[in-house]
């Protein structure tokens, strides 16, 4: 049952949850960890644990695509970043870790969209994509819906495996009266490998996506970007609700479709391994990461982190920040662990959080008890 809050006498609202708003409760027999398994296919690719790298500068260079791969995820080369702008971005990577030291700062901004201001070369995609297939890993790589129709051809002709359309929102109903819109569900209808779209707010709209013929839709804004997304538009997808929604519409697309199964892909505010235990508690079969990525060694960010939304011509969202690092790939991902804040073994803690809760794979642990709680006793 939807509960609607009345706001005031003219509107009422339904009440939403994050992630931090709900807390898995174990209730059923305990399994030894080692016999939990954290894999997840998707369409003809499989990897030992439910992780894309989020298509972002600060997360996701060639090689780290590649380390991610290796380690059994799968990375996202962002294909309208500095990879593809700078032959070699190393210099503007390390100027853009030297900014003043502050999340909110319009000299900062001003810097970002001047260094992101530097057109896309095609060449660069070719070879950038070259490269993570050269390395025997997935190949994926990300475009944005405005410049996808641009450069798809070059992205398809450079041997991808698994494209994503990815955006603060993705309609499969967008409307302009200046440009030709993407129709999506003809674009994907008509290519050769797996699409991933998003982000998407809720079940309508993601329901919309599915009927594309997606292979995933993304839940949440992603990108860094949700803090001043809601500051400036106000617009917010607290994700615990959003999930399950998408969940939803997952479960009756299949009814609709005869049994196509989409998958759902948690994409913001996962930035610690509760976070992930929760988003796949809430019904996610896998989760994009960015921050907790971002707090690798290996990381181009250096211990900073940013979306393209930060670097907008006209409507920047999404800051500069601060992440720190707390060990290598290997470390954040699998282990061993040094932190106790959620940061590191991200893997492990997920294989714990199952196997304490009784469940031995994903799916399965996607019926978990959920409680509401305030965050403060979680």
């Amino acid at each position: 049952m939807t509960q609607q809050i009345e706001i005031g006498r003219g509107k009422r609202g339904r009440q939403a949850f994050a992630l931090d708003d709900i807390a898995v409760v174990p209730t059923r027999r305990t399994r030894d960890p080692e016999d939990v398994s954290i894999g997840w296919q998707i369409d003809a690719f499989t990897f030992e644990m439910p992780v894309i790298g989020a298509p972002m500068d600060s997360v996701m260079s060639p090689d780290t695509a590649i380390a991610l791969g290796k380690l059994g995820g799968m990375g996202v080369l962002n294909l309208e970043g500095l990879w593809t702008r700078y032959e070699d971005p190393t210099a503007v990577i390390e100027e853009i870790s030297a900014f003043e030291p502050t999340n909110y700062s319009p000299s900062n901004t001003r810097r970002l969209q001047e260094i992101y201001s530097q057109p896309i070369q095609p060449e660069l995609i070719t070879e950038r994509l070259a490269q993570i297939r050269e390395a025997g890993v997935v190949v994926a790589g990300s475009l944005t819906p405005q410049h996808t129709q641009e450069y798809y051809e070059t992205v398809l002709a450079a041997g991808v495996d698994m494209f994503v359309i990815r955006g603060t929102t993705v309609s499969a109903e967008h409307v302009s009266q200046n440009r030709e819109p993407l129709d999506l569900k003809k674009f994907i209808y008509e290519l050769d490998v797996p699409v991933i779209v998003g982000g998407a707010a809720g079940y309508t709209p993601a329901l919309h996506l599915m009927r594309t013929g997606a292979a995933g839709v993304l839940v949440g804004f992603g990108g860094g970007a949700s803090s001043t997304t809601r500051r400036a538009m106000g617009i917010r997808v607290p994700m615990a609700t959003a999930i399950s929604d998408i969940a939803e519409a997952r479960r009756d697309y299949m009814d609709e479709s005869g049994g196509r199964y989409v998958h759902v892909i948690a994409d913001g505010g996962v930035g610690t391994s509760g976070d992930i235990v929760k988003a796949l508690a809430m019904g996610a079969d896998a989760v994009m990461l960015g921050a907790a990525l971002a707090r690798a060694t290996e990381a181009p960010g250096r211990g900073w982190h940013w979306g393209g939304e930060a670097a907008h011509a006209d409507m920047p969202r999404g800051d500069r920040t601060e992440v720190g690092t707390v060990g290598t790939l290997q470390e954040v991902l699998w282990g061993p662990s040094h932190h106790t804040n959620g940061t590191s073994n991200l893997m492990g803690a997920l294989k714990r959080a199952m196997a304490t809760s009784g469940y031995s794979d994903v799916k399965e642990f996607q019926k978990v008890e959920v409680l509401v709680a305030p965050t403060r006793e979680i």
